[in-house]
């Protein structure tokens, strides 16, 4: 009951004063660090773009790894105005952080609930510590079985290594619960159902199939027109991924595949496109918006290496809407450039055109 009296309060802020939010933030996305150990095709980081909106968010800043106790003020500040809020360790490669038990630990020590994204390539190694320091869940980026992933992430074995470390954590006393995020692309779009076949054997908390996220130049233009003064938008994900090379067919063959598995946990997809006909909007023309708008920029923030701010997580613009070494968490969430971007999401019916293909906008 009073989950759902508060799901409404928000709403209500939401759409009669989006500028000034009377509630703290649901998610802390933390950019721990600015190097990843794999080599993704359909992420800049990883074919070594670093002009986009996309890669500045994740590898723009320094110092390389978030100081501990940069960490510690961010875990002080949220237990003190939102202690209900998530710590999340997204982006690059937390497993490489150097601090990440040590922080892990300090955040149980808070009772604050934390998540770790990764690609799981250390997993096995980290697998007892993970548990031992309160990690609540653990989210694993797989991209296909193994030929097709470790092609994909440019590494012969991190398929492999993937599965060992969720098999070690498995074993751990107090284990994280483990969800695992597969990017639909051209490269695994015909092994979908066998990949979700593959993990029944598996206990886990949930198994989600992400369409693409990209932003293609023609997007990016049409956005500038309108806002390039205050939200500048890049091209971003396509330097080797092209969603013009989707075999729509082949696909939406095997999203119905994965439909009809009686799973044991939870499979979705994001969006969830129920005919065909909205898997060649999503994928050929981008310009058509899918979903009701960004809810992600109400209820998230990510904080990077060097204290700034910016909207929702890596995949937004990079507005910086605060600094933690120079304002406080509370201050931030309602500053004037983090406001003001709020309200002219609410004015533009809940999305600015570079939004139309970013995971927040379903």
């Amino acid at each position: 009951m009073a989950f759902a009296l508060q799901s409404k309060a928000r709403a209500l802020n939401i759409k009669l004063a989006p500028s000034k939010l009377y509630y703290g933030p649901r998610w802390i996305v933390l950019g721990v660090n600015n190097v990843c150990n794999l080599h993704c095709k359909m992420c800049d980081v990883g074919t070594k773009n670093t002009t986009t909106n996309f890669a500045q968010n994740l590898v723009g800043t320094h110092p390389m790894n978030m100081p501990l106790d940069l960490f510690k003020t961010i875990i002080d500040q949220t237990k003190a105005y939102a202690p209900n809020a998530k710590i999340g360790y997204a982006f690059t490669e937390p497993l490489v952080y150097p601090h990440l038990l040590e922080s892990l630990e300090y955040a149980d020590g808070q009772n604050m609930f934390t998540a770790v994204t990764t690609n799981a390539l250390n997993l096995k190694k980290h697998a007892d510590n993970l548990s031992k320091v309160g990690l609540d869940e653990l989210y694993i980026s797989l991209d296909g079985l193994q030929e097709t992933h470790n092609f994909i992430r440019g590494h012969k074995s991190s398929f492999q290594r993937a599965i060992e470390g969720i098999e070690a954590v498995l074993k751990t006393r107090n284990a994280p619960k483990i969800g695992i995020y597969c990017v639909v692309t051209n490269w695994n779009q015909d092994e979908l159902g066998a990949f979700a076949e593959y993990f029944q054997q598996f206990p886990l908390k949930e198994l989600a199939f992400m369409h693409a996220n990209f932003t293609s130049q023609t997007i990016a233009d049409e956005h500038n027109k309108l806002w390039f003064d205050k939200y500048p938008a890049t091209v971003s994900n396509l330097d080797e991924f092209n969603p013009e090379t989707y075999d729509l067919d082949k696909l939406w063959s095997e999203i119905e595949k994965v439909k009809r598995i009686k799973s044991g946990f939870p499979i979705h997809f994001a969006p969830e496109l129920h005919d065909k006909s909205l898997l060649n909007t999503f994928y050929k023309h981008p310009e058509v918006f899918i979903g009701k708008g960004c809810s992600d920029v109400f209820n998230n923030l990510m904080i990077k290496s060097d204290g700034s701010v910016i909207p929702a997580h890596g995949r937004c613009y990079n507005l910086k809407v605060g600094n933690i070494y120079e304002q406080s968490l509370k201050d931030i969430w309602n500053s004037t450039s983090f406001s003001e971007f709020r309200k002219d999401l609410r004015k533009s019916g809940g999305y600015l055109p570079a939004c139309s293909r970013c995971c927040s906008a379903f």
